[in-house]
């Protein structure tokens, strides 16, 4: 594993300088390159509304193996191996059959409607993989809920790595960061235990709790609920946090210097205490969030979250500001509750951003877009 790790963060270490994005449980987009100006004053356009088509990219079931269920979903910021810059990677939850928690395999889709999706990995570490987060160079790291591990695919899909044991948890949430200064680090939140692990990378990989108290339910696979969503906002140093089980969305300020140990989130999710208390905020709480799960990084600084508890017709996503304001929801399935897992945003601004998710429902791989 020393090897791999310094082979890792050496990559990193070149590549990190550039723009990246990167999804999980979802998915959020992470952005080291992020637009200026996030700290500087809310941008209060309703994305949702400006975004009038919903198109569909392409199945995202695996050629190979045919599973199903999609969760994890990220883009990639560059040409190597499978993938071409801008290419959205996607890992499924179940296998052919539809059982929960059974899939293993990871599929590339073009950005364009009409595209194919090519099998890129079909690692038995990746079982019930629940969120990908892609580092600058393509290295794909995965959260595997059932594996109970976070397993590292080189971006021709060869395993280079697995990371299993404490402290994690049934990890289901990633997401990877390069802070304006600082070492890059990846952020995984566990099912089991409810909290928030900071990856640290370099000649071998070190692991801070950086929180714990968040709620779970101890779903069984299909029916998990526990934070996830996990989005980075480079400009202001933020992790943004969703828990589905008290319907609220939280963020970790100053993120890169938490210690381990810094934040225990109090009961029904609202309130912290620990060293680096004043660090955590309460974004939003309460409907229209309903079981949320996933969540996407505007390149405006917002965030648009993903419901799974809504009633049946409605899979809604809801835009907020940072500090909270609602701004505007969509309902972009109307068949049966749970349909949205990963989700992703790409652009530069306003006028070109694109929001990706996966439809579970009918097993592809969605846009919206102007």
């Amino acid at each position: 594993m020393k090897q791999i790790a310094i082979a890792t963060i050496a990559v990193l270490a070149i590549a990190g300088c550039g723009g990246h994005s990167s999804m999980l449980p979802g998915g959020s987009m992470t952005s080291a390159a992020a637009p200026a100006g996030h700290g500087a004053g809310e941008d209060t356009t309703p994305i949702l509304k400006l975004l009038k088509k919903q198109v569909v990219i392409g199945s995202t079931i695996d050629p190979k193996f045919g599973q199903l269920n999609p969760y994890g979903l990220t883009v990639a910021d560059s040409t190597t191996g499978d993938f071409s810059a801008g290419d959205l990677a996607v890992c499924n939850f179940n296998d052919k059959k539809n059982v929960q928690g059974t899939g293993f395999t990871i599929v590339a889709l073009h950005p364009t409607p009409g595209s194919k999706p090519l099998l890129v990995s079909s690692s038995k570490t990746l079982l019930g993989c629940a969120a990908l987060a892609l580092s600058p160079s393509d290295d794909i790291w995965a959260s595997a809920f059932a594996a109970n591990d976070v397993p590292i695919i080189s971006p021709s899909g060869k395993a280079v790595g697995n990371i299993k044991g404490k402290p994690f948890n049934h990890p289901f949430g990633q997401v990877f960061a390069q802070p304006k200064t600082g070492s890059p680090v990846f952020y995984v939140s566990d099912a089991g235990a409810g909290t928030i692990v900071r990856i640290n990378l370099g000649s071998k990989f070190t692991y801070d709790v950086i929180a714990k108290g968040f709620a779970v339910n101890h779903g069984k696979p299909g029916s998990i609920l526990a934070p996830s969503g996990l989005a980075y906002d480079a400009s202001i140093d933020t992790l943004y946090i969703v828990d589905g089980t008290n319907n609220t969305v939280v963020s970790f300020d100053n993120v890169t210097t938490i210690p381990n140990g810094g934040i225990i989130v109090e009961k029904g999710g609202k309130t912290f205490k620990g060293p680096s208390a004043g660090d955590a905020k309460l974004v939003y709480s309460g409907s229209p969030l309903d079981g949320p799960i996933s969540s996407a990084l505007l390149p405006n600084g917002n965030l648009v979250i993903g419901n799974t508890g809504n009633p049946s017709g409605s899979n809604i996503m809801v835009e907020i500001t940072p500090t909270g304001k609602l701004l505007d929801t969509r309902n972009v399935d109307k068949g049966a509750s749970g349909a949205l897992f990963g989700m992703v945003a790409t652009g530069t601004d306003d006028s070109n951003t694109k929001i990706y998710f996966n439809d579970d429902n009918d097993n592809n791989l969605q846009a919206l877009e102007k």
